[in-house]
């Protein structure tokens, strides 16, 4: 399987470094604000993760500047089977009219995203006719939570004839904000007094300003997270019974806290229990959000060569893994 990624942030050099270790898949096309780069063969993940903050993929040997750097990933749409899109989703419309792009400009295959707020996910999914009309399959939500986190919950509901509640409490750790610049600004958006549009207009030097005054660590509660929609999408429980936060330390590696999905419910004969799913300390944001999406577009790419279009929830499908 021939993959592209939008997006070259941490995420999208931490993808890079999995497919690198992926037998069954190579990455031909990744792209950045100040360019591309393309091999047929494979691009080289090393040289990718080398890319400087402020530089861009444009600067590697197969690389090109380019102003519009998703167009021109878009006309090599025969090169490559999936799209995993690593990028930032402000405003809310942003990654649903990327995925639009990509119809328009005839391409048909799997993609994925990590999206994680509500919003943005029924957006995407209002795509879904367009979709099945352009024999593309689109698998959303498809990150650590959303995504592993919400499959967890989906399995885990099976023990019950009745769900309580769905509790997402998450930890994660870096040693430097401004590798997830991105990422830090959509959870300061779940921020009292934020939105997407003022967290987006934050200057970085507001950024360090912001986590000065909180040592570093970002704490959310109540977050606008797309785990709501897709559980009550997938039959599990009503959106309302969903809800998601946790710690962000922006200044250490080591996770402030561990990250645990939680589900309590009545099973058949009456009794009220909960399973517990929590991610091992050691794995990192990274890991959990790109190792799940690719899993996700592996699966999005198995649906749609057995003829299913449209677009899927992660909490509807289980991701499948690829040595």
């Amino acid at each position: 399987m021939k993959i592209a990624i939008l997006g070259a942030g941490g995420l999208g050099k931490a993808a890079a470094q999995i497919l690198a270790q992926k037998q069954s898949h190579t990455l031909v096309a990744i792209a950045d604000a100040g360019g591309f780069a393309f091999n047929r063969n494979g691009l080289n993940a090393e040289e990718i993760g080398e890319v400087k903050i402020g530089g861009s993929v444009s600067q590697l040997g197969d690389g090109q500047e380019s102003d519009d750097s998703i167009g021109e990933i878009i006309k090599l749409k025969d090169e490559y089977d999936g799209v995993f899109i690593a990028l930032p989703n402000l405003p809310n419309d942003f990654i649903p009219s990327i995925v639009e792009r990509f119809v328009a400009g005839g391409f048909e295959g799997a993609l994925v995203d990590a999206l994680k707020r509500t919003r943005a996910m029924e957006m995407i999914f209002e795509l879904d006719p367009l979709l099945k009309d352009h024999q593309c399959t689109f698998l959303s939500g498809c990150g650590a939570t959303p995504g592993l986190l919400t499959a967890a919950a989906a399995l885990a509901a099976q023990s019950f004839v009745k769900i309580e509640d769905v509790k997402i409490w998450w930890g994660v750790g870096i040693e430097r904000w401004d590798d997830y610049k991105a990422t830090i600004r959509e959870d300061i958006a779940h921020l009292p007094g934020f939105d997407v549009e003022s967290a987006k207009a934050l200057s970085d030097v507001e950024v360090e300003a912001l986590l000065d005054k909180t040592d570093g660590k970002l704490t959310l509660h109540d977050m606008e997270h797309a785990d709501d929609v897709m559980l009550e999408r997938a039959g599990v429980c009503d959106r309302d019974q969903v809800t998601v936060g946790g710690v962000m330390d922006t200044r250490h590696a080591k996770k402030p806290v561990s990250t645990t999905m939680t589900l309590t419910g009545i099973t058949f004969d009456g009794q009220r229990s909960e399973h517990r799913f929590v991610l091992g300390d050691e794995t990192t944001m990274a890991a959990n959000v790109c190792g799940t999406a690719l899993g996700y577009l592996s699966r999005a790419h198995w649906l749609r060569e057995r003829g299913i279009y449209g677009v899927f929830g992660s909490a509807e499908m289980m991701p499948l893994w690829e040595k």
